[in-house]
């Protein structure tokens, strides 16, 4: 194996009893709150689905009309069974991933011999979106994709495919959260302590673990020990690197998605809470309506029955006619008709009961407000909603003046003047559309339910739930079939018109937010370029262009401002050829934005005379989106305090090449240029994710502690501005860190700090032998007993030296079982190890050293990595080039190479090198075109992607791009 290794044993046999380095061990603390899978021995055969969680007891849901399924289904799934069994041998033949291909079988033999006794269920999944980010033990086949389909999730139950290749590309993607095809554990209960604690926390009638796992589709065991990490304040990069058998193997995103469930059912806890509260002072609180609001699933719900006793809302007509003393008359209807007399209550001197007709009207209102409100009765409507045809159409708003339309392009929106769509079918990037129109006054939008759901509504009504116990009189019978209509058309229409439309939205901005992640991940993890000194360009006419001249590490080497667009070209261009030669600069990075063109066609006609000879030159355009905005921010001040804002703006473009994850993660992520309906989205929504993408990437690519700005260190999981200050405090004041021991000697650095972001830092002995140059004084490493608050940090002076496993990915809490497997190393051969690992397999293996196989995987990967391993070498990095091409020599059927500029929800925007980037519409990213890995979602195309494309159209009035896929450059 690799130095690492070496130098961990050559430690070990050195000085063997010696405790420099060895972490201590971890004390048994009894028994853990977290649900724990069983063990290897005890674990029955695997699931092929998840199983369906229960539905909470709290509602007595009817039985809507079966769906008859689809015969095609069966095919499919045998076509793809057959396919997945020739991958696997092929795997197996060609050697791949000997690791995983001994799992595989080891699981193959356990579900032969058990599989009889385990029933395959199927999850129906009302919510949720399968999410792929990648994790850092699997990076080099981390699949980038994420998912895009039909925005209507959670509007009609679909079941579940468990296998990514059973999705069809041709059809439209059903968005559903699934975990990993290994399920490890039965589902179970929360611990009895958490559980009441969050019971009388929540205080609702529904079951939480049952509700999020009904919400998202994810295994009930594993919302149970989701929500206990979360609680114990574990962060998603931390669960998912080394908590994996606890959540099944799920990624980031996927977690994220639990957890932002998670706290919008808490919220909406909250929120009923609050609700009671304002009602029990009002003196309206009565016990059905509290039960009501307890039950409410969703804030949609909640608001639906808050809604008529909210303040300064105008009196409903069933509260004016329960203020009449009707409210008993109409339970009398339902439970004793034939002694109802309603002429007993007329009083002809008092308004509302003045007449039978009044008397009879007030009945109805109250009626038709319980009907509304009744639970059962709001889902079988929406039952029947599910399976029928509804529909979505916008026109051109009438309400619109004329002085408003010289203000508004409403050319836009022509593709919505007169669009109707199923609402099961409709796209994100549509209802996003429509609801800008609507939100400026350019469109009306209508929700169409078909009759028949009135009328099979209207009949269940009378017959089955609101039927009188007894036999009524005909003129009751007219009281209750009018209450039926007048409930269904004033309030249930108009709440299920809200509510389709809420979620449309809700799943359009998740859908959108989702795409924003994916391209922000791609464009974090675009490979770096180094071991070059580079120079930024930030292109410009009247301020000329500004050049910054950056060293391989970053550093700034040389600043000037340049005018290539005036009279003055000669004399400017000898000065960058002295600025070229001076310091060997072969790589030229120019921003996209304003005269970037005319600065490329500068730069292209100089290479093209070889007027650097003899350097050979070559540039690359880059995204600038942002970089304004980031020169004149406090981290560029003090970052670069001498330095012109215009200045800092080409440091800012030449260091996006150089190393993008640190340069972008300075620059709020919204401002990098990436997705498509930014400022229709939740602004909250949008940052909480892409916050967690940032923290993601930079905390999987790890960070060096010794050299890593204070900018990217407060993005490492478990960490802040506050303790990212104090780490850079102490580097300042005590020198490099030479172990992740010394972290804990940080003001600030807990237990639970440490521990979650310890995993993601990394001691470099390069970048520490070089720090150690200047003198400082050297730390002790603290052992800290259970000290009291305020006492402070108690130090207990140790050698210290630098540890082999602190540049790895593996946690210090694993390493006593890196130590014991470092041991079986080293008393074996690879090949033996191989060996040994092919015949025990990873699960026996691990029980050797007193370990989960997945802690063992991690520690594997952690110590055969080669020394500088990176994520990101696996990703796209920016092209350089030497000639340019402009849209006028573009001609339909031209074939040219690009790389994926922006990912949008209707296609993706691709650079070609003419300035403007042309578009792939979705319609023309089909499966046969894609390699088979990214054939798992419907538009597979993200940020950095190198295609090869042929013109369609062009457009050169309006510079617009037709393009069609060929094919996927690898």
């Amino acid at each position: 194996l690799n130095f690492i290794i070496r130098s961990f044993s050559q430690t070990m046999s050195s000085d063997e009893d010696s405790e420099e380095w060895r972490p201590t061990e971890l004390k048994s603390k009894g028994p853990s709150k977290i649900v724990s899978t069983p063990a290897a021995g005890d674990r029955k055969a695997t699931a092929k689905r998840t199983s369906k969680p229960k539905q909470p007891k709290a509602l007595k849901t009817p039985k809507a009309p079966k769906v008859p399924k689809d015969p095609k289904s069966r095919v499919l799934l045998k076509h793809d069974a057959e396919r997945k069994k020739k991958a696997l041998s092929a795997r197996k033949d060609s050697g791949e991933s000997w690791l995983a291909g001994t799992k595989r079988e080891r699981d193959g033999r356990k579900d032969d011999k058990a599989g009889e006794h385990k029933e395959e269920k199927e999850t129906d999944c009302p919510k949720g979106g399968r999410r792929v980010s990648f994790i850092v033990s699997e990076a080099h086949e981390a699949d980038r994709w994420a998912d895009e389909g039909s925005s209507l999730a959670g509007l009609r139950p679909k079941k579940e495919e468990i296998e990514e290749e059973d999705f069809m590309f041709e059809e439209p993607y059903l968005k559903k959260q699934k975990t990993s095809g290994t399920c490890q554990g039965q589902p179970t209960a929360l611990p009895p302590s958490e559980a009441q604690a969050l019971r009388n926390e929540l205080n609702m009638t529904w079951d939480l673990t049952e509700l999020l796992s009904t919400l998202t589709c994810v295994e009930m065991w594993v919302c149970v020990n989701i929500i206990v990490l979360l609680r114990e304040e574990n962060t998603v990069p931390f669960m998912v690197r080394y908590r994996k058998e606890m959540i099944n193997h799920m990624d980031a995103d996927a977690v994220r998605d639990v957890q932002l469930t998670y706290e919008e059912l808490c919220n909406l806890a909250k929120k009923t809470q609050s609700v009671i509260q304002t009602l029990k002072k009002d003196g309206v609180l009565t016990v059905e309506l509290e039960q009501n609001l307890r039950s409410c699933r969703s804030a949609d719900e909640l608001d639906h029955v808050y809604s008529p006793y909210k303040k300064g809302s105008k009196l409903t007509k069933a509260r004016r006619a329960k203020a009449l003393g009707l409210e008993v008359a109409a339970s009398a209807l339902l439970d004793t008709p034939h002694t109802l007399d309603l002429m007993a209550w007329v009083k002809p001197d008092t308004k509302g009961l003045s007449s039978f007709e009044e008397v009879a009207t007030g009945v109805e209102h109250i009626l038709a407000d319980m009907i509304a409100k009744d639970p059962e009765t709001l889902t079988y409507v929406k039952s029947l909603c599910e399976n029928s045809f509804l529909t979505i159409r916008s026109s051109v708003s009438k309400k619109q003046g004329a002085q408003q339309n010289k203000h508004m392009d409403k050319d836009k929106f022509h593709l919505y003047f007169d669009f109707t769509c199923n609402i099961q079918r409709i796209q994100p990037h549509q209802t996003l559309a429509i609801n800008r129109g609507e939100s400026l006054k350019i469109l009306t939008v209508k929700v169409n339910i078909c009759d028949r759901v009135k009328s099979d509504f209207i009949r269940w009504c009378i017959n089955n739930r609101w039927r009188p116990k007894t036999f009524p009189r005909e003129e009751l019978n007219v009281i209750i079939r009018n209450a039926v209509e007048d409930s269904y058309k004033r309030l249930i229409l108009p709440f299920l018109t809200r509510s389709y439309r809420t979620k449309l939205t809700f799943a359009a901005e998740k859908e959108s937010i989702a795409m924003f992640v994916r391209n922000l991940r791609q464009r974090l993890l675009m490979c770096p370029v180094r071991g070059c000194i580079i120079m930024g360009v930030d292109p410009g006419f009247r301020h000329g262009c500004k050049l910054a001249i950056l060293s391989p590490t970053s550093q700034i080497l040389h600043t000037d401002v340049v005018y290539l667009h005036n009279s003055s070209q000669p004399k400017e261009a000898e000065k960058l050829r002295h600025l070229m030669i001076k310091y060997c600069c072969t790589r030229v990075v120019i921003g996209n934005g304003t005269a970037c063109r005319e600065t490329e066609s500068f730069f292209t006609d100089l290479i093209f005379r070889r007027y650097f000879h003899p350097l050979e030159v070559s540039y690359c355009i880059t995204n600038e989106a942002g970089a304004s905005i980031y020169s004149v921010s406090p981290e560029a001040v003090k970052e670069m305090p001498d330095l012109d804002p215009n200045l800092r703006s080409a440091v800012s473009i030449g260091r996006r090449v150089q190393d993008p994850l640190a340069e972008l993660v300075k620059i709020d992520p919204k401002h990098i240029g990436i997705g498509t309906y930014q400022h229709d989205v939740s602004a909250g929504a949008l940052k909480a994710a892409l916050d967690g993408v940032v923290q993601e990437c930079v905390s999987f690519v790890g960070v060096d502690i010794n050299i890593c700005s204070e900018t990217l260190m407060r993005h490492v999981a478990g960490l802040n501005v506050g303790r990212a200050q104090n780490i850079a405090k102490w580097r300042e004041q005590n020198g490099p860190f030479i172990n992740r021991e010394q972290l804990k000697l940080v003001k600030g650095m807990g237990p639970k700090t440490y521990q979650q972001c310890a995993g993601f830092i990394r001691i470099n002995p390069q970048t520490l032998h070089s720090a150690k140059s200047s003198p400082h004084p050297v730390a002790a490493v603290p052992e800290k007993p259970a000290a009291k608050k305020g006492k402070g940090k108690t130090c207990v002076n140790k050698p210290t030296s630098f540890n082999p496993l602190d540049q790895t990915c593996i946690h210090p809490e694993s390493y006593h079982v890196a130590q014991r497997y470092s041991k079986h190393e080293h008393t074996h051969s690879q090949m033996e190890l191989i060996l040994t690992l092919s015949h025990m397999g990873v699960e026996e293996l691990a029980g050797t050293v007193d370990t989960t196989p997945e802690t063992l995987k991690l520690i594997i990967d952690g110590l055969t990595q080669p020394p500088g391993f990176d994520i990101r070498q696996n990703f796209g990095h920016a092209d350089f080039k030497r000639g340019i091409v402009s849209m006028s020599d573009l001609r339909v059927g031209t074939v040219l190479t690009g790389r994926v500029d922006n990912a949008a929800l209707f296609g993706a925007f691709v650079d070609i090198g003419v300035g403007r980037s042309g578009l792939i519409h979705k319609s023309n990213i089909t499966l046969d075109k894609l390699p088979v890995s990214q054939r798992n979602r419907s538009l597979a195309l993200g940020p950095g992607e190198r295609v090869e494309v042929r013109v369609l159209n062009v457009d050169p009035q309006r510079g617009r791009i037709g393009l069609d896929l060929i094919r996927v450059l690898e």
